[in-house]
């Protein structure tokens, strides 16, 4: 029986796909509920799965644009029973003749000296280029370096050519070139990216957080987390908590611009952008303000391993009322985010280094982070985008303000 397979919908608003890659070989034998293509789209790069165990036929190529619907691929089941070795026509007579030759009849072609009757070879360098079937070529071309000793032993021999050595160089060198189309998710992102900067009057605002107290509170308490909840205590569950409680107090930052209106959530979704081999996605940490450190600890972690794995729905992706991105895990210092439109602002983080700061009129090292807030000037004024990166910074470093909302415990007793 054939099964045909179609490209299923990755959400509503998305209409044609790109087939990214092909994971199996055109007539190869597949089984059931296992991943047959990668489907691009502009949010999010998918998995195409098959039904049911049999012979594959592709009826889309790699790189094809193709319509929610269309068809994708047919399984044929009555090959299903076929071992998948015998589906790329190979005789066994083949295989035999296939076999690799003897050393004894390879050695002689491997180490060919005529080409290069200047070299010297010696009798311990001749016996191992023997016993591995390497020539004066191989050996030529497997230079890595070519340093002060190589150099000065061409010199102190007047007979020597400089064939050799130039033909190690020209080996050490390339101009090619390596051309791949873009994929519908990263020029989807590019265009995005072109349009914020073209219809938003965007500005960044910095500060520094003293990390100490977080650190600290990781260090000491980190073994019990892990016994209570089976994973690691990071960063970014303070940062996002921070985040949320800190949009109570500048409601402006959490809000955006549709048409002629001012859109204000009374919750707030975090975004947390994720770097994956196909490009930045985003998946939405929803209501933030609601959740505990462990529970947006968790959540950002499996979040992040489907959008590595190409697992992740474009539910989790659409959507968010602000936006997280860590450019301090590969080691950047400061930048200036973009926001991630409709968006307003989105709050960068950046590497953590040991600084010399003034405490109390003492200079002492502590472990810094610039962090930086970018936003949409149209919609958020500097007085809310500075106070509220003043928030989350005051947050950070007193992070036992995460359990009263960001107030002052005598101001929750006394009620103002």
């Amino acid at each position: 029986m054939i099964i045909e397979i179609k490209i299923p919908t990755p959400g509503e608003s998305i209409t044609e796909v790109e087939l990214g890659k092909w994971l199996v070989e055109d007539g190869s034998i597949v089984e059931k509920n296992e991943e047959v293509a990668e489907i691009e789209s502009d949010k999010a790069t998918l998995t195409l799965v098959a039904e049911e165990s049999g012979k594959i036929s592709f009826k889309v190529q790699e790189g094809d644009t193709v319509e929610v619907g269309a068809l994708a691929c047919t399984i044929d089941t009555d090959a299903a029973g076929a071992p998948k070795e015998t589906v790329p026509a190979a005789p066994a007579v083949e295989k035999k003749e296939a076999a690799p030759t003897p050393k004894a009849e390879k050695a002689p072609e491997k180490v060919a000296e005529t080409d290069h009757p200047k070299i010297k070879t010696t009798a311990v360098a001749k016996e191992m280029m023997d016993e591995y079937h390497l020539s004066v070529d191989d050996i030529i071309s497997g230079l890595q370096r070519i340093g002060k000793k190589e150099v000065e032993t061409v010199i102190s021999q007047p007979t020597a050519t400089s064939a050799p050595v130039a033909e190690a160089s020209k080996n050490l060198f390339s101009r090619e070139e390596k051309r791949e189309k873009m994929s519908m998710l990263r020029r989807k992102l590019s265009q995005r990216l072109v349009a914020v900067k073209n219809e938003t009057a965007m500005l960044t605002t910095f500060n520094e957080v003293d990390m100490s107290p977080i650190m600290e509170l990781r260090k000491n308490y980190q073994p019990k987390f892990v016994e209570k909840h089976g994973f690691k205590l990071g960063f970014m569950s303070f940062f996002t908590k921070a985040v949320a409680v800190a949009a109570q107090f500048h409601p402006a930052v959490n809000s955006m611009i549709d048409g002629d209106e001012i859109i204000e959530p009374q919750f707030v979704d975090v975004g947390i952008a994720v770097s994956t081999p196909k490009g930045l996605m985003v998946p939405i940490v929803r209501n933030a303000e609601s959740k505990s450190i462990p529970a947006i600890e968790l959540e950002i972690k499996e979040l992040a391993e489907k959008a590595r794995n190409k697992k992740i729905s474009i539910e989790e992706l659409t959507g968010g009322t602000f936006t997280i991105t860590n450019g301090g895990t590969f080691g950047s210092l400061l930048s200036t985010p973009i926001i991630n439109p409709p968006q307003s602002a989105i709050l960068g983080m950046h590497n953590i280094v040991d600084r010399p700061i003034a405490v109390d009129g003492q200079v002492v090292i502590r472990p810094m982070m610039y962090v930086a807030l970018s936003y949409d000037h149209r919609i958020i004024d500097g007085k809310d985008s500075v106070g509220f990166l003043v928030k989350v910074k005051t947050l950070l470093e007193n992070p036992q303000l995460l359990l009263t909302e960001g107030k002052a415990p005598e101001e929750l007793l006394l009620q103002i």
